[in-house]
């Protein structure tokens, strides 16, 4: 734009500048008009003037209930013209026992529930008067003890701050996010806080650490066990920062786990939904069914299941405090604007001295205006006693007199207010009786005059009179502890193998790559419909709790748990969608059982070592390299190792040959090549002429079953010995019609 086109006296800035100032200016309204309560009476804007609305409404504790839409028009006409929705949630959530530890509305009708707080029914159709506990903010209000100020068109005073009688910030807390700054102070129980103000009081120079004596921690509307250790709880009262930890409340009946109590702000039918969701997942098989018996009569009542009565209650609802919102960490932020109008973090020592001194300044403006009533009443006493004393006079100069005031003040040296109030008098207060009752209300005044005097002038009187209506208002609203401080053990989810049940599975694996799991060890796998081109290859015997091992062709290793593989209903499926193995490699075999069960990793150039499954499992699709495979060497499949201490190893190579050797002289290895077995010259395994076909581990009891195409031969433990030979030998011929074997196994 030219300068040509400006309206004389326009003034112009830098587009920086006024933004800055645009936003500077927006989020210091919303750090102190809108989202932080101040330490006086621990509100917000909107909530001080509902409050103060629903109060020049005459909505008391002990009036009738009134409308919601009359208070909330109430609000935005006179005192905060903002959304009627936003003011109307504002208002309920003063009302909901759940959310407010001393609410301050009462409200009749349907204003929420802990499992909804926003289910409440709009305003046109609820009622609501002020409770009982908003007389700690109210009570005082008329009398002089805070400062006013004009509503948003200037029609109308409003009170700054009200006059609370208890550090309503800390009981109540508060949410509340401004301008790169936040608020969650949370709430505490009354008569913790009462002890250690009047402790501060008391002892000035109290600790952080004395005053944690009387405040032992935050005390949440809904209950349930803080578990967050002292020393904690203590550190975040130092620096006004930290956090809770609080956990649901449960107990055991008839077999059954019921919640009773759940953490605030925790919605029971959410934490159901959590938990089914992980029954669905078969994450949970310990839990047979779910309950809500929640009613009027018991607010939270969750029921848990269990599937026995041998389930261990405890091991599940650490499981659940540990996936679910049946345990939850609460945010501790005590930020607060205070009586110096700026928002500040405050520890527990400096919120109570700041709020103790806004109690004190206000106590003594309540007597200085309660002061000042008296001696205005004994001055215009005093000018009524003149009256009474020359009745006569004062009614002859009334009755002659033009102006009988000037007149009046001129002769019994009154006042202005003295005169007027003379000449207010009615003809039937001129009664002898009047007199005497003016005598002695000027001595009950005077005598209150003495005692306000007093009380100004004396520090220590006004501390006790705190003291003493702090006590009577911790007496009157005070109630005893809601939640809990207990030590408990820390939360812990179950690994899948716990949260799985136990039962026998067989895991199949087919020459393709697909795979599947049988439920039981009775299974014959090679009697399964196998896909068109496809045939058995493998199966392992486990549990539907244990990790499924696979190896492929390159020497890397797979790992699934077995309940998440298909059933054996269908042909399965690949395992190439769950695994990413290398070009080129295929499957080769499957391992099972428990961590520490044993297993013979081979390759067909002779080589070996036993390795516990626990040490092959790989956490991810690419897997993880266990065995090195010698070149033009192929990998055989893994065999069970029961005992290696009494185990013999047979080995068998293409020729007819076997070589039995101890178990045990086979190492125990996580990954590698391992050791010589059997004799194979490297030359003819890449000539494809020699190589070991078979390797297995035959048990002290079992017997050794070799089959070379319709020809089978079964040895005993016992009959193992005349193939004993030295490790890395070639060993002995097998008998005639033998020397082609094509599949061994132990049994």
């Amino acid at each position: 734009m030219s300068t040509d086109t400006l309206v004389e006296g326009t003034e112009t800035l830098p587009l920086h500048t006024f933004t800055e100032k645009a936003y500077l200016d927006y989020s210091m309204y919303v750090i102190l008009d809108r989202a932080l309560p101040h330490i006086g009476d621990g509100l917000k804007p909107v909530q001080r003037r509902i409050v103060y609305a629903m109060s020049e409404l005459g909505l008391s504790a002990r009036a009738k209930f009134k409308k919601s839409a009359r208070t909330v028009g109430d609000v935005l006409g006179k005192f905060h013209p903002h959304g009627d929705t936003a003011c109307y949630e504002a208002m309920v959530h003063m009302a909901q026992p759940f959310a407010f530890r001393y609410p301050l509305v009462d409200g009749q009708g349907n204003w929420g529930a802990q499992d909804d707080p926003k289910s409440f029914a709009a305003m046109r159709y609820t009622e609501a008067r002020l409770s009982a506990f908003s007389e700690v903010l109210l009570a005082e209000l008329g009398e002089g003890t805070v400062d006013w100020t004009a509503n948003f068109d200037g029609t109308l005073q409003e009170p700054i701050l009200l006059p609370a009688r208890l550090p309503v910030v800390l009981l109540n807390g508060a949410a509340g996010i401004a301008v790169g700054m936040a608020t969650d102070i949370p709430p505490h129980n009354l008569r913790e806080v009462a002890s250690a103000a009047i402790h501060l009081l008391e002892k000035p120079k109290a600790t952080v650490d004395d005053l944690c004596e009387y405040i032992q921690g935050p005390d949440y509307p809904t209950g349930a066990d803080i578990i967050t250790p002292r020393d904690d709880l203590v550190r975040a009262y130092h620096t006004g920062s930290g956090s809770v930890r609080i956990r649901a409340r449960y107990e055991s009946e008839s077999g059954d786990i019921v919640v009773t109590e759940l953490p605030w702000q925790v919605s029971g039918a959410r934490v159901l939904e959590q938990i089914a969701a992980q029954m669905t997942a078969k994450k949970l098989p310990m839990v047979a069914d779910l309950r809500d018996e929640s009613d009027h009569e018991n607010p939270t009542r969750l029921v848990i299941v269990p599937r026995s009565s041998r389930v261990d209650i405890d091991t599940i609802m650490l499981h659940l405090f540990a996936t679910t919102d049946l345990e939850r960490s609460y945010r501790v932020n005590m930020n607060m604007i205070g009586l110096d109008g700026r928002p500040a973090v405050k520890d527990l020592r400096t919120l109570l001295k700041e709020w103790l001194e806004f109690r004190v300044g206000t106590v003594t403006r309540r007597l200085q205006y309660r002061l000042d009533k008296v001696l205005d009443r004994l001055h215009i006493l005093d000018g009524l006693l003149v009256a009474y004393l020359n009745i006569d006079e004062v009614i002859a100069i009334i009755r002659g007199e033009d102006e009988p005031r000037p007149v009046l003040m001129k002769r019994f040296k009154l006042s202005e207010r003295q005169a007027d109030a003379i000449l207010d008098l009615k003809l039937r207060h001129l009664a002898k009786l009047e007199e005497m009752k003016i005598r002695g209300e000027q001595e009950e005044l005077a005598a209150e005059r003495d005692s306000l005097q007093k009380t100004l002038s004396s520090k220590q009187r006004l501390r006790t009179l705190v003291k003493k209506e702090i006590t009577a208002d911790s007496e009157k609203f005070g109630d005893d502890r809601r939640s809990a401080l207990v030590s408990r053990p820390a939360a812990q989810a179950m690994d899948d193998t716990a949260l799985v049940p136990s039962d026998p599975v067989t895991i199949v694996l087919s020459e393709k790559g697909w795979v599947r799991a049988a439920k039981g060890h009775e299974v014959d796998p090679e009697a399964l419909s196998y896909k068109a081109g496809d045939s058995f290859l493998a199966a392992a015997q486990g549990r539907s709790n244990q990790q499924v091992v696979f190896l492929d062709s390159t020497g890397r290793a797979y790992t699934l748990t077995a309940h998440s593989l298909p059933s054996a209903r269908g042909q399965g499926e690949p395992l190439t969608g769950r695994f990413n193995p290398p070009d080129g490699a295929h499957f080769v075999g499957v391992m099972a059982g428990d961590a520490d069960s044993l297993y013979l990793l081979a390759s067909d150039a002779g080589y070996g070592f036993v390795a516990r499954i626990g040490d092959l499992y790989a956490r991810t699709k690419a897997g993880k390299s266990v065995l090195s495979v010698p070149k033009h060497a192929r990998v055989l499949q893994p065999v069970p190792v029961v005992d290696p201490e009494a185990d013999q190893l047979a080995a068998i190579d293409l020729q007819g040959h076997m070589l039995v050797i101890p178990t045990v002289e086979v190492p125990r290895l996580n990954r590698g090549k391992g050791i010589k077995i059997q004799g194979v010259n490297a030359k003819k395994l890449a000539a494809g002429e020699e190589r070991m076909v078979a390797v297995v581990s035959v048990p002290q009891n079992g017997s050794l079953v070799l089959h070379a195409g319709k020809r089978h031969l079964k040895l005993k433990a016992s009959e193992l010995a005349l193939y004993q030979g030295d490790r890395g030998r070639k060993g002995k011929k097998l008998p005639r019609g033998l020397q082609r074997v094509d599949r061994a196994f132990a049994e």
